[in-house]
């Protein structure tokens, strides 16, 4: 691999219990840090680029959080950052080079969803665990899933069960059904988002009529068709399943067209990412529903402030919530292996991945984050706002507001549980 797109970072891992469990035997320090490899895919360059810049930043956040106690001697991470450039071809290069010439104990990163599903193929094929740290598709813990892949970022499924909910909370009364249009990326994450929306909707039996679905391809740059189309529908409310720069031009295009106007536009999983919110500025309009997978304004607790400061202080910029899923990943190997005892036994690893709790910048007051042992998919909660006038986190000048909260549920529906008990 090049060495001008490679990032490696030496983590020396020392911090206090991040699980719900403690055990007699951490009480005392290993005389010497064990070394574990990880193998990072992020695309640095090009569409997305700046979520992979913003995970290195983190994860270098990360280690100086760990560094910071004293406790427990962690094993020494070292991690090394690549270019996918959002190629698929590319990301199973880097990915197999990972495996096959560094000899990595561990995948992690990757955002695209269609990549990760060729990523985790490969992980499931050299055995190699693969820590997904910032992709949604619910494909990767359903139809795709196999013991080796784990997902410390929400997916869609918990995105699309949470805006259900907002909308049955906001809508389930009227007696007539709700219009409502789809439009997302012609892709997996697009058609799953829908998917679990539209299933989400039926079980929260919220009458509905659906008058409009439209699939752009990824990357799109102009969505004036699409829009015309929507603003025809006499649709109630437009859920749309775009993210990052696909996002942005959609909202300026459609609020030149006055699609704003006289209907309710919702985004339950992207919407909301700072990154958006900064790059729309002004023309970001008010009252739009959306929510994100981390919020630089929510949860307003200690950890969630500082994780935001550091990470501005360190970069000159405010998160995407990119960054926090890769600071996620890295605390989550360092805890899984510092509770198995390294690498070696990989069965006792996937216990303690399974096991897993950690408690991250997201998680309001009171609650930690923490793996489905079935799904292989961290649950955490999912907070829906409005947008409002709020320039505390410059160049956006919008934040979310008036909140909605849903937390996970403690179970999946039976269908979904049996089909992974059959796998397992």
């Amino acid at each position: 691999m090049s060495v001008s797109t490679k990032y490696i970072l030496l983590i020396l891992f020392c911090l206090t219990a991040l699980g719900r469990t403690s055990f007699a035997e951490d009480t005392q320090k290993p005389q010497e840090a064990l070394s574990v490899k990880v193998g990072c895919l992020y695309p640095l360059t090009g569409p997305g680029g700046l979520y992979g810049r913003d995970s290195v930043i983190a994860i270098n956040m990360a280690e100086e959080f760990l560094q910071s106690s004293e406790k427990y001697l962690y094993p020494r991470l070292e991690v090394v950052v690549e270019d996918t450039r959002s190629k698929s071809l590319r990301s199973l290069q880097i990915a197999r080079e990972f495996v096959e010439v560094d000899e990595v104990d561990f995948l992690c990163g990757v955002v695209s969803s269609g990549i990760a599903r060729t990523v985790s193929q490969l992980a499931k094929e050299k055995q190699v665990f693969f820590i997904g740290t910032d992709h949604a598709s619910p494909n990767l813990t359903l139809t795709g899933w196999h013991s080796f892949y784990f997902r410390v970022n929400n997916g869609t499924r918990l995105s699309m069960r949470a805006g259900a909910k907002y909308i049955k909370e906001n809508f389930g009364s009227e007696k007539t059904p709700l219009k409502i249009v789809f439009i997302g990326p012609d892709y997996d994450y697009g058609y799953q988002a829908w998917d679990d929306l539209k299933k989400f909707l039926q079980a929260d039996n919220v009458q509905n009529e659906v008058v409009g679905i439209y699939w752009p391809k990824l990357f799109e740059t102009d969505f004036t068709t699409y829009i015309q189309h929507i603003k025809n529908s006499g649709a109630d409310v437009v859920v749309n399943g775009h993210w990052g720069l696909d996002l942005v031009t959609f909202v300026k295009q459609a609020k030149q067209l006055g699609l704003f106007d006289n209907m309710i536009f919702m985004n339950f999983d992207a919407g909301g990412n700072y990154e958006v919110l900064a790059e729309l500025g002004n023309d970001m309009p008010l009252g739009l529903v959306l929510s994100a997978r981390h919020h630089v304004n929510w949860p307003d607790t200690e950890l969630n402030r500082s994780f935001v400061q550091r990470f501005y202080e360190k970069a000159g910029r405010y998160p995407s919530y990119a960054a926090e899923g890769a600071y996620t990943g890295i605390l989550a190997i360092a805890e899984a292996v510092r509770q198995a005892g390294g690498t070696n036994d990989k069965d006792l690893l996937r216990k303690k991945l399974e096991s897993l709790s950690l408690t991250l910048p997201e998680d309001p007051a009171g609650f930690q984050s923490h793996m489905d042992p079935v799904n292989h998919q961290m649950l955490q909660v999912q907070a829906i706002g409005k947008t409002v006038f709020d320039n505390s986190y410059p160049p956006a000048t919008v934040q979310l507001g008036d909140w909605s909260v849903y937390y996970p549920p403690e179970t999946w529906p039976t269908e979904i549980i049996e089909k992974n008990k059959q796998k397992n």
